[in-house]
């Protein structure tokens, strides 16, 4: 695997953060499970909604619902028309994961999104959220995909934390598949130098309905 092959899948990887505020910890393979407290800074709204469309593609961002941070949690700024949701989602407060949700992620997965962002601003430490969300009675209400569907973060503007700028490339995760890397025929014991099977993409979350097939794509520009 070349270099840059083998730095892109890193990258990948790494960007599972962005599911860290509604993934399971038990299915969360590398990636941290616990969502991170602390102050939320405020984008300007209209660079928020620009940023939030650029996950999508091109024929969905004109019609897609919208959401934005305000400093008690997220608000709609903007019905949908084709069931797609885009949302700037901040696993950390310095991160940026701009995504493109469709309906049933939308469903399911954006409820547990929008929980996180407003414990934290009630100022919620990181165990207090993590302790709410695998309570057995409000994980019940934090329903699990029905069928396998797509979240594009096709953005170039997906920020990693630490504060430095650092972009992780566009992609694209097909959920609630309960595939496994065998599925796909990538070999989990075949790893690179960054600890990732080597392959096209791969699958976190094995077996379980919240099953990751994390693809990367190349850049887009989307049109808004």
């Amino acid at each position: 695997m070349t270099t840059e092959r083998s730095k892109l899948l890193f990258l990948i990887r790494f960007g599972i953060l962005t599911l860290a505020a509604y993934l399971p910890a038990s299915i969360s393979a590398g990636a941290q499970s616990t969502p991170v407290s602390g102050t939320q800074r405020l984008m300007d709204r209209e660079k928020e909604i620009a940023v939030a469309l650029s996950s999508c593609p091109t024929s969905l961002a004109g019609r897609a619902a919208v959401y934005v941070l305000e400093k008690w949690g997220y608000v709609k700024v903007r019905n949908g028309e084709n069931g797609f949701t885009a949302i700037v989602q901040h696993v950390t407060p310095d991160s940026q994961e701009p995504q493109c949700m469709d309906a049933e992620s939308s469903r399911t997965f954006l409820p547990r999104i929008m929980k996180v962002a407003e414990m934290r601003a009630q100022g919620k430490s990181a165990e207090e959220i993590q302790a709410f969300l695998s309570d057995p009675i409000n994980k019940a209400t934090f329903q699990a995909p029905t069928h396998p569907g797509i979240i594009y973060m096709l953005s170039s503007q997906n920020l990693l934390p630490g504060g430095k700028g650092a972009i992780f490339p566009p992609h694209v995760m097909f959920y609630g598949t309960h595939l496994t890397n065998a599925d796909l025929g990538i070999d989990n014991t075949d790893l690179d130098e960054n600890g990732n099977p080597r392959g096209p993409g791969f699958v976190v979350g094995e077996s379980s309905p919240y099953a990751l097939i994390i693809v990367p794509v190349a850049a887009h520009t989307a049109g808004h």
